[in-house]
This record gives C-alpha cells, structure tokens and sequence, in this order.
C-alpha cells in the first residue's frame, strides 16, 4: 500500500504510453506542435508493463492508459493483453480522443476494458475542426456512438473554453440525455505548450453549473467516491448524468490518490508540480525492480499538499509543457 506524507492512499496510476497525439487542439499545443521526444527515450512497451507490475505490486489496483493519444502507439494492445492479466489490477480504463481506437473495439471488449474516456470538446463540427485543427470529426462520432451502443462504460471530457465551445455545454447534455454516459466538463488548464497567457479563467465550477442548472433547473447531486475530481449530478428525465471538475480551481486535492508516469517514465506526483524521478533511467541499470520501489516509495513521500503548492515548484503560470506530454 501506497500512502503519502498527507496520510493519503495512492491506489490509481495514469500512465501515458506516449507524449504524440494525432490532433492539433489549440488549448494543449501550438499549430506547429510540439517536439515529441525520440523512440529510444519512451518506454518501451516491455518497461511500461515492468513498471505497471512494480506499481502493482506496491497497492495500485487501478490504471488508466493515456498519452498523448494512446493509439497512435501501434504496439498499444501488447500491453492492454499483458495488463489484463496481472493480478492485483482491478480496473484498466483509457482515455481517448476516440480518432483511432475503431478497430481495437471488439478486442478491447475481449480484454475486459470497458471504461473508456473520450476526448470531446464540441458536437459541432465546424467547432470541432477549428478546436482540433484537423478534420476528424465523423470518425470521432461515429466511434463515440460504438463504444455507447457496444456496452462501454464512456465519459466524454469536455474542456470548458471561453469563446469557443461553451455554445455547446447545453447541446452536449441534450443529445446525451437519452444514453448512459457521463458528459464531464472540465476547467481549462495551463498546460498549452506556452501558446497563450494563463492567469485565469472565466468558465470556472461555479460558472459552468450556474449555466447548466438555468436550462436544467430539476437536477441532484450525487454522491461520488472521497477519491473523485468531479462532482456529479443527475438531471431530471435523463438516462445519463454530468460532472465537473474543477481542474483549475482545484478543489479536490485533499482526497488525491492519483500517480503519474509519463511516457518517457518521469514521476508526477501532481498535475502542476515538476517530475519527481525517471524511471526510464533507473530501468535500463543495474537492481532496477528494487531502485524503481524505492524512487516510488520516496516520490510519494514527498508530495505536494496541494496543487496551489505543487505549482510553487515553478516560476511562471504559464507552463512550457503540453498536456499531451504529461500525461493527458
């Protein structure tokens, strides 16, 4: 069992697989892109499933697979078979921009892998394209409308953007209204490549549910698991439910129990906190299993209290690294 210095249990790793990603979104990176790290500086996918089975083995029983896009990597299902037998791990989820994933549904459901979060930030194409920067918006619906209809366990993210999407937060919960699926709206984050100012944003928790709750005025809260980043509700008439993550404001970091490994194997502790080891490095050498606990063991011992705290460990608001290359 994992437990922090804050007395928190840490059981739920985010892992990415790798820092590309096929979509250009204007919030995660500049037009141009990012330069992605070289093959030889990822994990390989022998390493990922090493370092799943050490975390494994020291409490973790969830893992969610990110990226980056998640299959843009082709060697992607070699790990998910590998996973989905490792004893001790209950739960594999992956988050998606849902542009790829088509042909890896059947086997997916095979694995047992049926939660799966989608990328989505407009139902509309027009939105969708000048958002993303590429034209994907028929493959995305069409698969979103698959995994609903094939029995997955989906929840769209969908990040709130002043002046460009929030036209849509109403559409999104209106067409979803008939399907088990959670629409998750959540703040926008800094985390831009450094292709814009960010010192605050005005589609916070509190604005984004007073818009909701003005059309939808007959809703619950529900009650979420202590370890959940967004807080969930039920409109009235509907099949499925929404959330909210307040990302920015941070509201949840009392409760986190959450670890991230990057692709090219740094440790994060905090979403807005620097890496705290390279497990890439401590793999390919010597006592690498043994090393590989212990930088956990002190990672976890020394996290941030909160991510107002984390974000001290740098010198600017605005962050040079993509969301795409921490993790998703």
């Amino acid at each position: 069992m994992l437990i922090d210095n804050h007395n928190r249990q840490i059981n739920y790793l985010r892992l990415a697989v790798t820092d590309r990603c096929n979509l250009r979104c204007n919030y995660c990176m500049p037009s141009e892109g990012i330069d992605f790290v070289k093959n030889d500086k990822l994990l390989s996918i022998k390493e990922l499933s090493q370092v799943s089975r050490i975390l494994v083995d020291q409490g973790i029983d969830k893992i969610r697979i990110t990226g980056g896009e998640p299959f843009v990597r082709k060697d992607l299902m070699v790990l998910l078979r590998e996973l989905s037998e490792m004893k001790g791990l209950d739960d594999i989820s992956v988050t998606t921009n849902a542009t790829l994933i088509g042909p890896y549904i059947d086997e997916l459901k095979e694995l047992g892998i049926k939660n799966v979060n989608v990328s989505l930030d407009s139902i509309n194409r027009e939105t969708f394209e000048r958002i993303t920067r590429r034209k994907q918006f028929d493959t995305v619906h069409n698969n979103l409308i698959r995994l609903i209809t094939e029995g997955f366990n989906v929840r769209i993210n969908f990040i709130v953007l002043d002046g460009q999407n929030e036209q849509d937060i109403l559409p999104i919960l209106e067409l979803m209204k008939h399907y088990n699926v959670s629409v998750r709206f959540l703040e926008e984050m800094p985390f831009n490549g450094g292709s814009k100012n960010f010192v605050a944003i005005k589609w916070n928790h509190k604005a984004i549910l007073e818009h909701i709750i003005k059309e939808y005025p007959n809703f619950e809260k529900l009650v979420s698991p202590a370890t959940s980043t967004s807080v969930n509700y039920k409109i009235q008439g509907h099949k499925g439910t929404f959330g909210i993550i307040p990302s920015f404001s941070r509201t949840f970091c009392g409760s986190c129990n959450r670890l991230r490994v990057t692709a090219t194997g740094d440790v994060i502790t905090c979403l807005y906190g620097k890496p705290k080891a390279n497990l890439r490095d401590i793999m390919r050498k010597a006592s690498a299993e043994k090393n590989v606990k212990n930088a956990i063991l002190e990672a976890v011992g020394n996290r941030a209290k909160t991510g107002f705290e984390a974000q001290n460990e740098h010198s600017t608001t605005v962050f040079d690294s993509s969301m795409t290359s921490i993790g998703g």
